[in-house]
């Protein structure tokens, strides 16, 4: 008898200890990750990154101001933009803002940038606010809708973990280009004001010469050392294909643009040299959504994708 007695306390004690440390494990998890609790996440959780600074110490643009292209004197002609064609208005937004901002919530248009991966990325957020986690994964933003909680990976464009997990943005296309390049072709263009409401100093960036050396601040899953890991790429995703285009090698191109094929179909791939900018357009002109990125950022998302090569 007093032998089942003691098998029932050791058990009610395994068990009280087991929820203990379940308790703390949650407790860790949560202080680990700025205080998401992350459950079965769809990449591997050891590879999910604390940037640096907590949750929204990266404050997204809730309410942007914008004014027109002739008002605008703070951008240098060859500072980088975001453009973004609109139906009924053309916008861009400055990296230079951005790198400290990172996200935008501008209507039911959702803009982020990772100074990290050099990634700019637009999507349609029609039920969506959106902030910046402070985590990473492949060195890339982690975003947060503000509704549920959950973690999106920005290049993916998918939350990872949360209420909404599995679930897809819709990308949109998007120029990442100069600012002569952008108000030239879009005379009407607004632009996003530096009047944000946060003080930052907008002529300087906070991240040195991170976009020309060879160093990474945070571990990734893949590497490929063809090229620079900074070099620039445009990647492509279509039909279940990945396909890189390197900067380096569209320099080599004769012509602005020429065609390809991707998944059978035909595409024409547009790039500006001077400007530093490209994009990809179906046969019958359609723009497809694709990123510009660094080649480390591209390849280790995307480990198997097609590399474009120049070739006479």
């Amino acid at each position: 008898m007093h032998r089942y007695i003691h098998i029932h306390n050791f058990i009610v004690i395994a068990f009280t200890l087991s929820l203990i440390f379940i308790s703390a494990e949650k407790s860790a998890v949560s202080s680990q990750y700025n205080g998401f609790i992350i459950k079965s996440p769809l990449v591997p959780l050891s590879q999910i990154y604390h940037g640096g600074p907590p949750r929204d110490g990266i404050p997204s643009i809730d309410q942007p101001r914008f004014i027109a292209a002739h008002q605008e004197t703070y951008l240098r002609d060859s500072d980088r933009v975001l453009g973004l064609e609109g139906t009924e208005q053309d916008k861009a937004y400055p990296v230079r803002i951005l790198n400290w901002h990172e996200i935008i919530n501008d209507g039911d248009t959702l803009i982020s940038y990772c100074p990290l991966c050099g990634t700019g990325m637009a999507f349609k957020s029609v039920d969506s606010n959106f902030g910046v986690s402070g985590l990473l994964y492949n060195s890339d933003m982690l975003l947060y809708d503000r509704e549920t909680h959950s973690l999106w990976s920005q290049i993916l464009g998918q939350a990872i973990s949360g209420k909404r997990k599995g679930q897809y943005l819709h990308m949109l296309p998007l120029q990442h280009t100069s600012w002569a390049n952008w108000k030239e072709n879009h005379p009407d263009t607004l632009v996003l004001s530096e009047n944000t409401g946060f003080s930052r100093n907008y002529n300087h960036t906070p991240y040195g010469n991170y976009a020309t050396s060879t160093s990474l601040y945070f571990p990734i899953d893949s590497k490929d050392r063809r090229y620079h890991p900074k070099e620039m790429v445009i990647g492509l995703h279509y039909k279940g294909i990945y396909k890189a285009y390197p900067f380096i090698e569209l320099s080599k191109m004769k012509q602005a643009s020429f065609q390809d094929s991707i998944a059978g179909d035909k595409i024409e791939v547009r790039f500006n040299s001077e400007h530093r900018s490209g994009n990809i357009y179906l046969s019958t002109g359609k723009p497809i959504p694709s990123l510009t990125s660094y080649w480390f950022a591209w390849y280790a998302f995307h480990p198997t994708t097609e590399v474009f090569t120049y070739s006479d």
